[in-house]
């Protein structure tokens, strides 16, 4: 099938829109391709349909598990086999996804980077049929970028395995030093670079300096019609500021990743389909979210770079039609980012402390742990030990950086389940085993496939389904786990941390000072971008299109800034006419001020009264206390 028949079977639309035809074209002439396609912009279109109309399986590296699992099951819906592995598996099950691969039908393998540090998975991938290496956020590749992940440089090792196979990097945000280093760091041959502007003409970008935000928020809920994203820092704040907007009469939400995942879920297809009408996030929310009709994204609080900010304020208006991204900000939220920011930077020091703590959190010798991986509660750790989460975080990345350590995004695994025993064991031991047969007979009829591999379960259906406590079953099921009957995983929708290499000593650790450095230096300039952006009176697109390279850009006339221009420029006009008028008036006659005023034909009666007074005081007309003349 050729690609715009592929996309019409699946998902189908009649054509591609803007770029994406040409990007297609160019990986299926085997072309190393790197793409620019804002939020919205149907990235995700550029790979998968290539991939189908190739032979092989496509590799997809991504750093957004939820997404992962997201466009995984979308791709299952249509019918295109395609599976994930990503942190907080089991080697087993692992091992089977990956021959699944090799000798099944899989579409699209989708990983998560820090899965390539495996030589597991690198030896497998050698065996694969692969059509296709396409980069998701490939930004995060990049130091320079805003969002770097340590171990998106394991990538190019893709290509040791797979040189003839072309590469796919995509993503939505990357100034032109950024997009060098993408190209250097995937080591792209002859490659083809397709950038979509960065200029959005339907949205109008708006920076209030604001002492009271939640006033000027109910003024922006209330004058703007339609479903809104409301931006903001922590966890507590997306609380706090949904139920102001419900006393205020405006139906919000909120939403954060410390939710129950099936509360998530629920938050989050009721915005999407109009019962909530605003939703009050973290930068959590939004990811892989396809709302086209989002009419305002506010922000509350300055962002932490100016690729976070166009990406979130870019969920708004994808439709084209006229949306506003707003943000709020004043003197003492300026003065809270760089506090946040150089407070949050760790030292070499709070870096040696947080490894030190964590081998020993997870009570590891020295020499041992080396492709561990745990379950890590991030809060939990920091207050055990009485270190800032901020600062911690900051120090996990850059034990990332120095591969000691990775850690993934918290996601929801439900529990999985697979017979290690042949049909005949597992009958046998029913027969011998009383007590473990009703448990054994319900998995049997619920899952058929759990001989071949990994299947999901619900211990709360099958202590309903026996008639015994949900503890009884996981307490069941660690026995037989325990005889090798079966291998059990508990649902997690913790991080998980891996250690990369054995824990060693103080003595045997270093910090690579030079990155150090260099991270700090491209924070600060993150963030006086920011600052700029917030406090200057250039036109808010074209800072931003400066901001990623685009320098010819044309004033947009939309933002507040333009608007302000068109205003003055207005009332110049207005009281250029009003001068005009009174003059040319009492050239004919001198006149008193009542009847002066109701003879101007433009402008309010302050307005008037006002370019009088002016021309009064300017000398160009007199009054004798009862008439006006020249």
């Amino acid at each position: 099938m050729t690609a715009i028949e592929i996309l019409q079977k699946y998902w189908g639309h009649s054509a591609f829109r803007p770029l994406q035809q040409d990007i297609i074209t160019s990986v299926l002439e085997g072309n190393d391709s790197l793409a620019l396609l804002p939020t919205g912009g149907g990235k995700s279109i550029c790979f998968q349909v290539p991939a189908l109309v190739k032979e092989g399986i496509c590799i997809v590296v991504s750093p957004l598990i939820a997404l992962m699992k997201d466009q995984v099951e979308n791709l299952k819906s249509k019918g295109i086999e395609a599976i994930a592995i990503y942190a907080g598996m089991g080697k087993r099950e692992i091992d089977i996804l990956l021959d699944n691969c090799i000798y099944g039908k899989i579409k699209f393998l989708y990983l998560s980077p820090e899965r390539l540090l495996s030589d597991l998975v690198r030896t497998r991938i050698s065996y694969m049929n692969v059509n296709l290496i396409a980069v998701d956020e490939a930004h995060c590749i990049s130091q320079w970028g805003y969002d770097f992940r340590p171990p998106y440089q394991q990538i190019a090792k893709l290509r040791e395995i797979h040189p003839d196979v072309p590469v796919l990097a995509l993503t939505a945000t990357a100034t032109e030093f950024v997009r060098k280093d993408i190209l250097n760091k995937l080591e792209m041959k002859d490659p083809q670079i397709f950038v979509k502007s960065f200029a959005r003409d339907n949205l109008s970008y708006v920076v209030f300096n604001q002492e009271d935000k939640y006033k000027k928020l109910i003024d922006i809920c209330r004058n703007v019609n339609g479903t809104g994203l409301v931006y903001v820092r922590n966890r507590r704040e997306t609380a706090e500021v949904s139920n102001f907007l419900n006393r205020n009469q405006i139906k919000a939400d909120f939403y954060h990743a410390g939710l129950e995942r099936d509360l998530r879920f629920k938050k989050q297809e009721e915005w999407k389909q109009n019962k909530t009408r605003i939703m009050v996030a973290t930068n959590a929310f939004g990811m892989g979210i396809d709302k086209a009709d989002v009419r305002t994204v506010v922000h509350l609080d300055l962002p932490e770079s100016l690729e976070a900010y166009y990406q979130e304020a870019g969920r708004a208006g994808r439709d084209e039609k006229r949306s506003y991204a707003v943000l709020l900000a004043n003197q003492s939220d300026v003065l809270s980012l760089e506090a946040r920011y150089i407070n949050s930077f760790p030292s070499s020091d709070d870096i040696r402390k947080t490894y030190h703590y964590l081998g020993n959190y997870f009570q590891l010798a020295f020499g041992a742990g080396e492709g561990l991986t745990f379950t890590f509660d991030i809060a939990d750790f920091c207050k055990r030990f009485n270190i800032s989460v901020l600062k911690t975080i900051s120090s996990l990345k850059f034990l990332e950086h120095d591969g000691y350590i990775t850690l993934s995004e918290s996601v929801f695994l439900p529990s999985r389940m697979m017979f290690v025993v042949s049909h005949e064991d597992v009958y046998r031991f029913q027969i011998e085993n009383k007590a473990y047969d009703n448990v054994i007979k319900t998995i049997l009829r619920s899952h058929g496939g759990a001989f071949d591999g990994f299947v999901k379960i619900n211990e709360a259906d099958l202590a309903k389904k026996i008639g015994i406590s949900y503890k009884d079953v996981i307490a069941l099921l660690n026995k037989l786990q325990s005889i090798e009957m079966l291998t059990y995983i508990q649902q997690t929708d913790q991080p998980q941390l891996q250690y990369v290499r054995p824990r060693v000593d103080m003595d045997h650790f270093d910090v690579d000072f030079k990155y150090l450095e260099l991270r700090k230096e491209i924070l600060l300039k993150q963030v006086n971008a920011v600052v700029a952006y917030a406090s200057s009176h250039i036109c808010r697109s074209i800072q931003l299109l400066n901001y990623f390279d685009e320098h010819n850009a044309t004033k947009c006339g939309v933002c507040d800034v333009c608007l302000a221009e068109k205003r003055a420029q207005n009332e110049n006009q207005i009281n250029d006419q009003l001068d005009f008028e009174i003059i040319s008036l009492l050239q004919q006659q001198a006149l008193g001020l009542d009847d002066l005023v109701s003879n101007i034909k433009i402008g309010n009666e302050n307005d008037r009264i006002e370019a009088i007074r002016e021309l009064l005081d300017a000398g160009k007309i007199k009054s004798d206390g009862k008439k006006y003349y020249l």
